[in-house]
């Protein structure tokens, strides 16, 4: 214990001598783990979106009004059958005829030419949803025989699929653009660490001289380039995360209106707030204690 303490302290000393580069390499580390978190943030938001606008995609299929209830059903037990329905609403003639109703209230002139006609003129509606925007067209190819095309009057394919495509591709940008950012601050972060650790060693020749003259083991003499690396990972860490969490708490009300359900980034960090702690924790003490070793093997002979 006294042996690790005085190695605790022989880093801390280190790094108060080489105060403006310990400064910079933490400032290098939260640069690339607030690039990392910014793309993660935008991954999940974009999820979200392709999400919500893939839930809005559906095939709406108008029976004629002559369409029997049985037909009906036949063809919706037909369609459940398909793995990749995952949601299959039917809505019968009299509730097509009363939304209809409702949806011109107030309306005498249409209310007035639906009264003359003396009978329901709509059909049964069924509303399809599907896994992914591409699973509609084979729905609509399963569809396509004649025994069905005769009770189906229209089939209407509403959805925002070029919206789903051209998020997709502002995601990819953005991850590419997100992945080159990271690994830049990766490698100035490597490069700044290794000097760092160089420079350290170089201003402290004449006490490792001493320490190897009265005995001092390998890890006594390595042992404070490797703390000053945790402590390294450990400030940048807790920093950018506390700034994540700053960001987040403003960001929050905004995306609130435009995400559904609430969905709240700040929410997400808090639940998965030990595996995104430790992910960026354990890859950033990678980097640094790689370097300082490299460092190490470069300037001790031990």
């Amino acid at each position: 214990m006294t042996s690790f303490l005085r190695v605790l302290k022989y880093a801390f000393q280190d790094m108060g001598r080489n105060l403006g580069l310990s400064l910079m390499t933490v400032f290098i580390l939260i640069l690339m783990l607030l690039s990392v978190n910014t793309l993660w943030g935008i991954d999940i938001l974009t999820g979200q979106a392709v999400q919500s606008v893939k839930d809005q995609i559906n095939i709406s299929l108008y029976f004629i009004p002559d369409a029997e209830a049985s037909s009906v059903e036949e063809i919706k037990n037909y369609l459940t059958s398909f793995p990749e329905v995952v949601d299959l609403q039917t809505i019968n003639k009299e509730e097509v005829l009363q939304s209809f109703k409702d949806r011109h209230f107030g309306n005498n002139e249409v209310l007035g030419a639906l009264d003359e006609l003396g009978e329901n003129p709509f059909g049964s509606t069924m509303v399809i949803h599907t896994r992914e925007p591409e699973d509609y067209k084979n729905i609509m190819i399963a569809l396509d025989v004649p025994e069905y095309e005769n009770l189906i009057e229209t089939k209407s394919f509403e959805g925002n699929e070029g919206a789903v495509e051209k998020l997709q591709n502002i995601t990819n940008r953005i991850e590419r653009v997100g992945f080159g950012l990271a690994f830049l601050f990766a490698i100035i972060a490597f490069m700044i660490i290794f000097n760092t650790i160089r420079v350290a060693i170089n201003t402290q020749k004449t006490e490792i001289g001493i320490k190897r003259l009265v005995g001092a083991s390998g890890w006594f003499i390595r042992g404070p380039f490797l703390i000053e690396s945790f402590l390294f990972t450990l400030i940048s860490v807790l920093i950018t995360f506390g700034l994540v969490f700053l960001a987040l708490s403003y960001l929050d009300p905004y995306l609130a209106v435009v995400l559904p359900d609430g969905f709240a980034l700040t929410n997400y960090y808090k639940s998965n707030i030990l595996l995104l702690f430790g992910a960026q924790f354990i890859s950033v003490l990678i980097l640094t204690v790689l370097s300082s070793i490299m460092a190490m093997r470069k300037q001790l002979q031990i």
